[in-house]
C-alpha cells in the first residue's frame, strides 16, 4: 500500500500536526504512516489511526510525500539510513536551520526534491504559522498538496529559503516570547490583588483578543495603541513603563538572537 504521507519522527509538532490533517479530513489516518524508535511515538501514533512502519528505509519507499519530521543533529544520520527509499521522492521538512542543500548532501546520490517548512506550537491547536520555502523544486502540483496539508495545520506563508533563519526567530520562537509576556502580565495583575487565575484569564484573553483585532481590522499596531493610549490616561503610563524598560529594543533582540542561533545550528 502507498501511503499519501509518511512522516519520519512523532513528537508533538508531527503528532500536531497529523492531527489537524485528520480533523480537517484532508488526508484519513489510513492514508498516512510513521517511522519513530521511541515506543510512546510509535503507540501514539496507532492510536491517532497511522500505520507505523519497521525502518524508515519501508515508510519512504512506502509514502507518496514525505514529511521529515526529526530534531536537527538527526536529519542527516535518518536521511543516510532512509538512503535508496529517497530515490524520486517529495520530502518536506521542518528541521531548523537545516537548508535544502544540506538536506540533499545527507542524502548523498539519491535524487529527491525538497522543501522546507517551519511551524510553530500554536500548530498544536490548529492555529500555527506555518512558512513555507518558495525556494523548492517540489513540482507544481506537489507544492498544491503541501500547502492543502499545512493549511488544515494553520495560516500559510510562502518566503524565499535566505529568511527562514528569519522566520525561525520570528513565529518559530515567538510563542516562548508570547508566553513570557502573558505571564508577565499576569503577575503584574497578581502584584496589584487579582487572584491568580483571573489574572491569567485576563492576560490570555487579552493577547488573544488584540491579535485578533489587528488581524480583522488589518490595523496598525501603532494605531491600536493610540487608540487604547488616551491623554494623560493609564495605558500611557504603562507604555512609558515599557519604554523604559526598553520592552520593543529587548522584542526584538529576541528575534536576532534566536535567529543566529538558526544559522549556526548545522
Amino acid at each position: 500500500m502507498e501511503y499519501k504521507l509518511g512522516i519520519i519522527g512523532y513528537g508533538n509538532m508531527a503528532s500536531a500536526i497529523a492531527h489537524a490533517i485528520i480533523t480537517s479530513e484532508v488526508l484519513k489516518p489510513e492514508e498516512m504512516a510513521t517511522f519513530d524508535i521511541s515506543p510512546r511515538a510509535r503507540q501514539k501514533a496507532t492510536e491517532q489511526g497511522l500505520q507505523v512502519t519497521e525502518t524508515v528505509g519501508q515508510l519512504c519507499r512506502g509514502s507518496g510525500m514525505i514529511l521529515l519530521a526529526v530534531k536537527p543533529n538527526m536529519a542527516a544520520s535518518v536521511l543516510q539510513e532512509a538512503g535508496p527509499a529517497l530515490e524520486g521522492k517529495a520530502l518536506m521538512s521542518i528541521a531548523a536551520g537545516v537548508p535544502s542543500r544540506k538536506l540533499k548532501e545527507f542524502a548523498g546520490s539519491y535524487f529527491l526534491r525538497i522543501l522546507r517548512i517551519m511551524p510553530n506550537t500554536p500548530a498544536m491547536v490548529g492555529a500555527g504559522a506555518m512558512v513555507l520555502s518558495s525556494n523548492t523544486d517540489f513540482l507544481p502540483e506537489e507544492q498544491r498538496r503541501a500547502e492543502e496539508l499545512m493549511g488544515a495545520v494553520g495560516t500559510v506563508e510562502w518566503i524565499e529559503e535566505r529568511h527562514m533563519d528569519a522566520v525561525t526567530g520570528l513565529s518559530g520562537s515567538g510563542p516562548a516570547y508570547v508566553a513570557m509576556f502573558i505571564e508577565a502580565l499576569a503577575d503584574g495583575g497578581v502584584k496589584e490583588g487579582l487572584s491568580r487565575p483571573q489574572a491569567m484569564n485576563l492576560a490570555i484573553q487579552t493577547v488573544l483578543g488584540t491579535a485578533q483585532l489587528l488581524q480583522e481590522r488589518k490595523m496598525h499596531p501603532g494605531e491600536l495603541k493610540d487608540m487604547v493610549c488616551s491623554p494623560g490616561g493609564t495605558a500611557i503610563e504603562g507604555v512609558q513603563a515599557l519604554e523604559e524598560g526598553g520592552f520593543r529594543h529587548t522584542a526584538m533582540n529576541a528575534v536576532v538572537a534566536a535567529s543566529e542561533k538558526s544559522k549556526r545550528l548545522i
